[in-house]
């Protein structure tokens, strides 16, 4: 369990990688946004979607990118998102009073169809099975940079079903997010806040594909460096059996 801690966050805490995620983390101080075309007359679908964004009464269609920008929208105090995985689904309770920053961010990201398509890349069996980095990797580049600020500790903890957001320091978070598997109480002073719990469907969760371990350079798993750039078509090459999300969605 030592061993994981040390190294956990965004990239594995090694000098040479830190080197990397700095670079990746960074980039830009600026988000590229979507293009944007306005007609002669009414607001164009970017410009829809960013509205409803903004008010939180519809998620943009289909055919919209989604980027930073949009995610706008305050969280209710409580919600559930149901995530539907090739192993099947689960459900996922957030609660903005144990992490507000982390639960608008979450609610913003389902909302606007974020979770589509995304490998559950780094799963390590009695520990934590990790996510949230997108397939897409033009998408992945608009969000890499997009952080929130941190959350101070509300009195949960790490343990068997508690979600939180993987982390590289300090105000970091941006859209990887994992499930614990077991009690992980001491990332609980490591900027590790939990923002939800998995209240149904946390088999579904152990069932996900974890036998490629740990990621590069460490292990033989995928480096989220590659998967970064590469996304899901380096992926499904190198690492066919993995799990992904199919697709997520606010439960009514």
């Amino acid at each position: 369990m030592d061993n994981h801690t040390l190294t956990f966050g965004t990239f594995p805490a090694v000098i040479a990688t830190l080197v990397v995620l700095a670079t990746l983390a960074i980039g830009s101080t600026s988000f590229a946004k979507s293009p944007e075309t306005k007609p002669a007359t009414g607001p164009s679908k970017t410009e829809k979607a960013r509205v409803s964004a903004a008010v939180g009464d519809a998620r943009p269609s289909s055919d919209a990118k989604p980027t930073p920008d949009q995610a706008t929208a305050k969280a209710p105090e409580v919600f559930k998102a149901r995530f539907k995985t090739t192993k099947g689904d689960y459900v996922v309770e957030v609660r903005r009073k144990w992490s507000p920053n982390g639960a608008d961010r979450f609610y913003n990201l389902v909302r606007l169809g974020y979770f589509t398509d995304l490998a559950y890349f780094r799963v390590l069996k009695g520990f934590m099975a990790q996510t949230g980095i997108h397939g897409t990797p033009d998408i992945s580049a608009l969000w890499r940079g997009a952080r929130i600020q941190d959350d101070p500790p509300a009195g949960q903890s790490n343990t068997r079903g508690f979600v939180s957001y993987a982390t590289a320091g300090p105000h970091t978070r941006t859209t990887q997010f994992f499930v614990n598997y077991g009690d992980n109480a001491n990332l609980d002073s490591m900027g590790f806040t939990p923002f939800g719990q998995v209240v149904d469907g946390m088999k579904t969760v152990e069932a996900l594909y974890g036998d490629y371990g740990e990621g590069a350079p460490r292990g033989t798993g995928p480096d989220q460096g590659r998967v970064q750039m590469e996304g899901n078509a380096y992926l499904k090459k190198e690492f066919p059996k993995l799990d992904y999300i199919k697709s997520a969605a606010i439960e009514k």
